[in-house]
Parts: structure tokens; C-alpha cells; sequence
């Protein structure tokens, strides 16, 4: 099931999997160690489910038992937005377990049928090939990739690969609630297509790979106190990808009317926490600071240097980044 090139990446670095005890991760699971490649497990406990204490005991379990480190997080319990706050609370953990323990590659169990309700999702909401087809194998991000290498795998097919080898796994029982927009799209549209036309679309996913690599520039994402910086490709569609992927990064998904107003303004606020400023050659997503009282020289010398408005709170609370931003020059540039 996997493809030799994510055995051979997986096998010359250090690997962390986000595991959850359920169908996919466990299946992941089992197929890293049948290839011989070393990794450590992360498992998230959100506290709403009373099998989740079952789900860690068995992570805690299967470390044990196959020598490997398991860490655990016990979440706050989130009041709202569950789905988005619990990706952030998820890859917060991920991330900070990266840094301390020098991990160099994050492997997720995202399957065929995750990656076909995305484009589903995404098509709903009015989206570009570049956002319909942003769920990749493989994603380089400041210091760690991001890898899931069952994209071309489906649901059923990992199951099979559990009974045939009598492995236990979980039923998040969660997964039936239709309130929840992916599992909506899961039970009425992408398992019965993938039922029916499995190879049709695991094809045309190959197709739209090689049609996104052509349509796709790469961009040298760099971050200085939280703020990230690109220089402009020359393709806007590749602009706006970058841009989406760091907010998805801080759990803020985009839809077209920001995608829209991306393209139009210079400056633009989103969901209240992240601001896009765009200068004649680079674009930057920041904190939006809205609060903050700048000193009258530094006023004058943002005026002089006419950069724009909403990110001049940004400049005066991070001085490290307004070094970087006025060393580049872009304010001669706007």
C-alpha cells in the first residue's frame, strides 16, 4: 500500500505519527512497522468521549509493545468551533513535540476518501484547482514535512487490511453525526462515489497532481515572530496557495469571498486574528494587532515610508520583523 518513495524518505528520517487508535492511524500503524521504519506516536484525548480514555490506553499499549515513545495530551474541553479548535489543539501539540524531540517528519493517516470530501468541501465553497486539490501526499513545511502516505489508499481498503491481519482497532463513534460538515460529506456523497468509481477517481487524483505541480510555483516561506513572509510568484493562483496553506497551518480555513478581497486589497483582515498585506513584490500574513499605541516618530516614519495602514501596529510591536521588512525595501516598492 505504500509507495516506495515514502518508504525510502520515512526510512532516512526521524518520524512522528498522529495516531488516534481509529481504522486509519492504526492501519498506518502497522504498515510503518511491516516496512521496518522507526517512529513515535501522538494521540490527542479532546475529554468528549468516554471510549477515548480506551483509545490512549491502547496507543500507550502498542508503544510498549513495539519499543516506541507515546505521547499523549490531555485537551481543554473546547466550548466551540470544535473541528477547527481541535486541529489547532492537535497540531499545537504536533508541533511543539517536533521542536523538542528534533522530529523531521509528521505522518498523518489521511486517506483517499478524506482527500475526496475535501475537494467535495472545497467545491461547495467556490474554489480554484489550486484549493481543490491542496490535500498533497507531501507538504515541506519550515522544519518538518508533512507526510501521508495513504492518499491513494481508500477507507475500505485499510479496513480489509485490518481484518485480514485480526488487528483491533476503535469506531469513533462521532463519525455518524451528520451535523458535522465532513461527516455529511463522507455518508451522502464520497463513500458511495468511491463505492462505485474508486479507480475512476483515484486516476483522476493522479491527473489533477500533475496538472497542480505545472500550475503551482514554489515559494521560499520564511517567519520571523510569527509573521511569515513570501516573495510574489508570478502566478497570483500560486499566491493565494501559499497564503492559504499558513493560515491552514494556524487553523483558519479561507473561502472565496476572503479570496476575493485577498485579490483586491492591499491589506486584508482575517477571521479577526491574521492579516494579509501585499507590497509590489511580497506578501505577508501576520497577527492583526488592532490595539496598540505607536509613538509619534514611528508614525511619521511609517508615513514617510508609505506602508500600508493595518500592518504598522504589526512593524511597532515586532521590531525584529520591521528590521526585516524595511532592510528588504519593500515600502520603495508599493
Amino acid at each position: 500500500m505504500l509507495y516506495q518513495d515514502d518508504i525510502k524518505h520515512l526510512s532516512q528520517s526521524k518520524n512522528l505519527l498522529a495516531f488516534s487508535g481509529g481504522s486509519d492511524s492504526t492501519a498506518l500503524f502497522f504498515l510503518l512497522h511491516q516496512h521496518s521504519i522507526k517512529f513515535d506516536i501522538a494521540i490527542v484525548d479532546y475529554g468528549v468521549r468516554d471510549q477515548s480514555k480506551a483509545e490512549v490506553a491502547y496507543a500507550k499499549d502498542l508503544a510498549l509493545n513495539y519499543k516506541q515513545k507515546c505521547f499523549v495530551h490531555s485537551s481543554l474541553k473546547i466550548e466551540k468551533n470544535f473541528e477547527a479548535n481541535a486541529r489547532k489543539v492537535r497540531y499545537d501539540f504536533f508541533n511543539s513535540l517536533i521542536k523538542k524531540h528534533k522530529y523531521t517528519t509528521l505522518i498523518t493517516a489521511h486517506h483517499l476518501g478524506d482527500r475526496l470530501e475535501w475537494l467535495l468541501m472545497q467545491l461547495c465553497k467556490g474554489a480554484g484547482l489550486a484549493e481543490l486539490n491542496s490535500l498533497k501526499s507531501k507538504t515541506i513545511k519550515s522544519d518538518y514535512t508533512l507526510l501521508r502516505p495513504l492518499l491513494h489508499v481508500s477507507k475500505d481498503e485499510l479496513i480489509q487490511y485490518l481484518k485480514d491481519n485480526h488487528v483491533k482497532y476503535f469506531e469513533d463513534q462521532s463519525n455518524t453525526d451528520l451535523s458535522i460538515k465532513r461527516n455529511y460529506f463522507r455518508h451522502n456523497f464520497s463513500n458511495p462515489m468511491l463505492k462505485r468509481y474508486s479507480l475512476g477517481i483515484k486516476k483522476s487524483f493522479q491527473y489533477l497532481d500533475t496538472d497542480t505541480k505545472l500550475l503551482i510555483q514554489e515559494a521560499d516561506i520564511k517567519i520571523t515572530n510569527g509573521c511569515y513572509y513570501f516573495k510574489k510568484t508570478n502566478n497570483y493562483i500560486s499566491d493565494i496557495y501559499h497564503v492559504d496553506k499558513i493560515l491552514k497551518t494556524a487553523g483558519v480555513l479561507i473561502g472565496s469571498k476572503t479570496r476575493e478581497n485577498i485579490q483586491k486589497n492591499q491589506e486584508s483582515v482575517i477571521a479577526r486574528k491574521y492579516l494579509v498585506t501585499k507590497t509590489s513584490n511580497h506578501i505577508f500574513i501576520t497577527p492583526f494587532v488592532k490595539d496598540c499605541v505607536m509613538s509619534k516618530n514611528f508614525k511619521e516614519r511609517c508615513r514617510q515610508m508609505r506602508i500600508p495602514p493595518k500592518i504598522r501596529p504589526v512593524l511597532y510591536k515586532y521590531q525584529d520583523f520591521f528590521k526585516i521588512f524595511e532592510e528588504l525595501s519593500f515600502s520603495k516598492r508599493l
